[in-house]
């Protein structure tokens, strides 16, 4: 089977907080030695890997850096990775909006991309002009995108206002629109990032149902950039993992998702510093780990073990109101509850010292798998100023049953055992 795409040494730099290099001196140094002394390119040789979390010294960032892998034709591939990981650079690259730096995307076939919400549509024209413009600038005949016309209205669910512009449409609208277009004008290629969290899940469930067949019955190719773990792995069949601009790995999409969740750590469950590597605004993260109740954090854990969060921080300011949050997701990355212990555990007024907060979870709560947490440190009454995504994962074990009474994993994610009483009338 030949490729679809095939990336190779694809490299994205930007100077950062600037267009273009930023200053004339820039621009002529860079035309000189390129153009003039056929030399390579002076500003390709500095800069610094793209992790978001530091403040680094140069001015210019990498936001891909030597990217290679190449897509089968008909192949579904799922790209995932955390903020600011380089997954809509990726695509914008493939879409043809900006061009690499260094490095050659060879695409064999026609590309139709939905990238951020708006995207190709023009606000002043209707739906109707924008589905024709944006069939004929991928090509199509205006006999072909007619044919089309009333499967893509029906789709997007937006026939009332098919004929009004669209400005006028919400964000979910024009999403659902878009998408609409993309998947049914027939291309080889059909790439699509995160904005299909701003449909309903109505909407989603639809959109990665046409993506299915588009792959599966059309044979066409698929790039499919999400967050949803869910989405990702029952619509992919390979992964590819990007980390700070750079390909981490690439292969079968539940070990490339597993891998995702689970991250690099040795303990995934616990992890401590000698210094904080989560600084922000007075808050430092020393200690989070779950565990046992009362044991190490080695120790295998059970489903019916009793368990305990346990969170250590540091701050150095005075805070009216401060509170930490905990997202439990499941092996999918779909969340199952939050918790926090404001007003339960603290005061939520904070003065500056070290801090330990413990939460207790019961034995028989969670069912037996892997789980994931996120960290959100809120201060103020305002948004989380702290967020930190999967920052532990931990297993838990099948409860301990008698033999011959197993009868498999009970459905869900969370398995309490509650009283029952029973009276014979």
């Amino acid at each position: 089977m030949s490729s679809a795409i095939e990336i190779e040494n694809v490299s994205k730099q930007y100077r950062l907080g600037l267009v273009s290099t930023g200053t004339i001196a820039h621009d002529l140094n860079r035309w000189w030695t390129m153009n003039v002394l056929r030399k390579e390119d002076p500003y390709l040789k500095i800069g610094e890997t793209n992790d978001r979390s530091t403040k680094g010294e140069s001015e210019y960032v990498w936001a891909l850096k030597d990217i290679n892998f190449s897509v089968e034709e008909g192949d579904v591939i799922g790209i995932i990775g955390k903020n600011g990981a380089g997954k809509s650079t990726l695509l914008k690259l493939l879409s043809r909006v900006t061009t690499p730096t260094t490095g050659e995307i060879r695409v064999r076939g026609r590309i139709a991309s939905l990238l951020e919400v708006g995207t190709g549509f023009h606000p002043e024209m209707t739906g109707r002009e924008n589905i024709y413009l944006n069939g004929a600038i991928m090509g199509m005949t205006k006999a072909e995108i007619s044919r089309k016309l009333d499967e893509i209205v029906d789709f997007s669910g937006c026939e009332r206002y098919i004929d009004t512009p669209v400005k006028r449409y919400s964000s979910g609208m024009t999403v659902r629109l878009g998408f609409a277009i993309a998947a049914h004008l027939e291309p080889e290629i059909l790439i699509v990032d995160e904005v299909l969290a701003v449909g309903d899940a109505e909407f989603q469930k639809k959109a990665i149902g046409k993506m299915k067949d588009v792959s599966q019955g059309g044979g066409r190719t698929v790039l499919f950039v999400s967050h949803n773990m869910a989405a990702v792995k029952s619509l992919c069949k390979t992964g590819v993992l990007l980390e700070n601009g750079m390909v981490k790995e690439k292969g079968d999409v539940d070990s490339i998702v597993a891998h995702y969740l689970k991250g690099n750590n040795e303990v995934a469950n616990h992890k401590c510093w000698a210094e904080p590597e989560i600084k922000k605004d007075g808050f430092e993260l020393l200690e989070i780990g779950i565990r046992k109740c009362d044991a190490d954090y080695a120790d295998v854990m059970r489903v019916d073990d009793d368990l305990q969060l346990v969170v250590r921080y540091h701050v150095t300011q005075h805070y009216n109101q401060l509170h930490l949050t905990f997202h439990f997701k499941n092996e999918q990355g779909q969340k199952i509850f939050s918790c926090s212990g404001a007003g339960r555990c603290y005061p939520l007024e904070h003065e500056e010292g070290v801090y330990e907060q413990i939460m207790s979870i019961p034995a028989n709560f969670l069912n037996w798998g892997s789980y994931f947490v996120d960290l959100y440190v809120v201060k103020d009454g305002s948004r989380a100023f702290v967020i930190e995504d999967d920052i532990i994962s931990f297993t838990l074990g099948n409860r301990k049953m008698a033999l011959g009474s197993w009868m498999g994993k009970e459905p869900g994610d969370v398995t309490p055992i509650f009283e029952f009483n029973e009276n014979k009338l």
